[in-house]
């Protein structure tokens, strides 16, 4: 990908013309689906992944995900995550992968001993293969990506290039979501994620993904603008996301993009000189301006619900007992589960049935961790235990890498607010494995 040299307006105004163009023939975003792999498998298999190229096609892929299910363009639900996995066994193939990598397969070892107690359930009810496939994707996707990841060398504008194809239909998803709902004063009433506001889509996916989008494009301001056009059209991107973001009413998102962004704060802090520090200053004092523009905006469009949403409130601004939107409930569920069955569990996927008794009715889990403790036992907490901490260990030699605790922080929120749902916590998770070089060898500059 290193040898193509692609116009940064350019795919920003064609990112925007799929956005109108699927809006008009919603059939075009199956075409858009289909053609994704093709073209990314033609530079891939062209190339033979001398460049990296499967992380590009898989993060333009994580990316789109969340547009292709609103326009209904996935041939499947886990569509995206299928393909994910596709490249990165492909870059393996090509590009083999570090000896490290191990400690990846041990963490899917770990998730098998519950495998088998689904496989084992006698309730005709339950479609086995679809229920195993819906809680195990995200974690053998992740798994997938950090094995091809870890320890791969790359420069942080290769890294920075990645967002950027991850940004590019994050851009198609926010133009969408205006033409979709091009006045939000009207469809807002309540205190409560909104469908209209998200494409018709999931609100808490919608955020997470705008909020990494929110991510992407902060970098691009304050890390690669170097004209007042960057500068203009970058800022006009992030505002436009950050306020799409604040109105779904999904918090998780863009909570997670403050976090994200207060994380990239500290290191470039960190690591700055003493003429860097007081340009860092300027930087965080613009940002906090264009914060207050943007959440002003947002509670003048939302009559100030948005405001009591983020209070805790609901319309009339009376304080509500559950913070998380239901989560609680769920997670104290999960937690006694595992506790009930604290070795095995209860089984992939077998928590949502489980819960039945306890909330009276099916609730997906919103928590991988609990969910992890509640359907895969102790071989469950010790998975996540390896998932948690090998990227910190991976970090002490890799100290370059100044968005590691930014991706890190992103996918320990997510996990937490919206599971493994979409492919993004997977693969920014594995983005943090990645070996980071700031300076560009000379034979890569151009």
């Amino acid at each position: 990908m290193k040898n193509i040299k692609f116009n940064y307006t350019l795919l920003i105004i064609l990112h925007i013309v799929i956005a109108f163009a699927v809006f008009v023939l919603p059939f075009l975003s199956k075409i858009y689906a289909f053609l994704i792999p093709i073209i990314g498998a033609f530079f891939v298999f062209k190339n033979k992944n001398k460049n990296n190229e499967v992380l590009y096609v898989s993060a333009y892929l994580v990316g789109v995900e969340v547009f292709l299910r609103m326009t209904e363009g996935n041939f499947n639900n886990e569509y995206v995550k299928y393909l994910v996995i596709f490249f990165m066994i492909c870059g393996m193939i090509f590009s083999n992968f570090s000896k490290n990598a191990f400690i990846y397969s041990f963490f899917l070892i770990l998730l098998l001993p519950a495998v088998l107690i689904t496989t084992e359930t006698t309730n005709f009810d339950i479609n086995i293969r679809k229920i195993l496939a819906f809680n195990l994707s995200g974690p053998f996707c992740l798994a997938i990506c950090a094995t091809y990841m870890i320890n791969r060398k790359i420069v942080f504008n290769e890294l920075q290039n990645i967002l950027k194809s991850i940004g590019f239909p994050i851009i198609t998803t926010t133009i969408y979501l205006f033409l979709y709902t091009p006045s939000i004063k009207e469809v807002v009433t309540g205190t409560q994620s909104n469908f209209a506001t998200s494409g018709g889509f999931g609100p808490n996916q919608v955020s997470t993904i705008l909020g990494l989008g929110i991510f992407v494009f902060f970098t691009q301001l304050i890390l690669f603008s170097k004209t007042k056009k960057d500068i203009f059209i970058n800022g006009s991107l992030l505002i436009f996301i950050s306020y799409r973001g604040i109105v779904t009413f999904s918090r998780g998102g863009v909570f997670t993009a403050i976090a994200m962004i207060i994380c990239l704060f500290a290191v470039v802090y960190y690591f700055s000189n003493a003429r860097g520090k007081s340009k860092f200053i300027i930087v965080f004092v613009l940002t906090g301006l264009m914060s207050i523009a943007i959440w002003t905006y947002s509670s003048l469009q939302t009559h100030g619900l948005i405001e009591k949403r983020y209070a805790n409130k609901d319309a009339r601004g009376r304080e509500k007992k559950d913070r998380l939107g239901g989560r609680e409930e769920v997670m104290n569920a999960e937690i006694n589960l595992f506790l009930n069955n604290p070795i095995f569990g209860v089984g992939a996927g077998m928590s949502k049935y489980e819960r039945v008794e306890e909330l009276g009715q099916e609730v997906a889990s919103h928590s991988e961790i609990t969910r992890l403790g509640a359907e895969h036992g102790v071989f469950g907490v010790f998975a996540f235990l390896i998932l948690f901490f090998t990227p910190i260990v991976s970090y002490k030699n890799n100290k370059q890498h100044l968005y590691f605790l930014s991706f890190f922080i992103f996918w320990l929120l997510t996990i937490n607010h919206a599971a493994m749902r979409i492919a993004a916590p997977a693969f920014v998770y594995a983005l943090c494995l990645l070996s980071v070089q700031i300076k560009i060898p000379e034979e890569t500059q151009n």
